[in-house]
C-alpha cells in the first residue's frame, strides 16, 4: 500500500501567525490560525482533520465489516467530534465522539451494534487514535 502524506506550513508567532495545510492527493488545502484552532474564526485546524479522518474511516471498516457478515448497507453517515482540551500545561484530544446513522435491511441491531464496535476498535484511525482517553461510540439503524 502506498504511504499517504500531507503538508503544513507556519509563518509567524503563535497568536498572529497562519498557516496552511495541503494533502498530498490534491483534494483539500486549507488555512489555520490560532483563532480556527482555539476560537471559531473560519478555517481548518488539525482536530478538525483528524475527526474528518476517522468519520471517514469508520464507516469504511463498518461496511468493510456488513460486508464480510453477509449485508449490504444502504448508507452509513458517521460524525467525529474532537474534543481538544487543556490538560496542566499542555493541550490534549481528550475524547472523540463517534455518531453514526445507518441504513442495513435484513440486520437485527444486536447484530448491528456487534459490526459497530469491531468497526470502532479495530479501524486505522481508531487504532492510530489510540492514546485519546475515550472514544465513544453511538450507532443508530434507521
Amino acid at each position: 500500500m502506498p504511504a499517504r502524506k500531507a503538508d503544513a506550513e507556519w509563518t509567524g508567532s503563535l497568536r498572529e501567525g497562519a498557516g496552511k495545510v495541503r494533502l498530498g492527493s490534491g483534494a483539500f488545502e486549507g488555512n489555520y490560525s490560532f483563532r480556527t484552532r482555539f476560537e471559531n474564526e473560519p478555517g481548518t485546524n488539525p482536530e478538525e482533520l483528524i475527526a474528518a479522518a476517522h468519520a471517514g474511516c469508520f464507516s469504511m471498516a463498518l461496511t468493510a465489516g456488513l460486508n464480510k457478515a453477509g449485508f449490504q448497507p444502504k448508507r452509513i453517515h458517521t460524525t467525529a467530534n474532537v474534543n481538544l482540551e487543556k490538560v496542566g500545561e499542555a493541550f490534549t484530544i481528550t475524547k472523540i465522539e463517534l455518531e453514526c446513522e445507518a441504513e442495513v435491511p435484513d440486520i437485527d441491531d444486536a447484530t448491528f451494534q456487534q459490526q459497530a464496535k469491531g468497526a470502532k476498535e479495530n479501524c486505522p484511525i481508531s487504532k492510530a487514535l489510540s492514546g485519546v482517553e475515550t472514544i465513544t461510540l453511538n450507532a443508530r439503524l434507521v
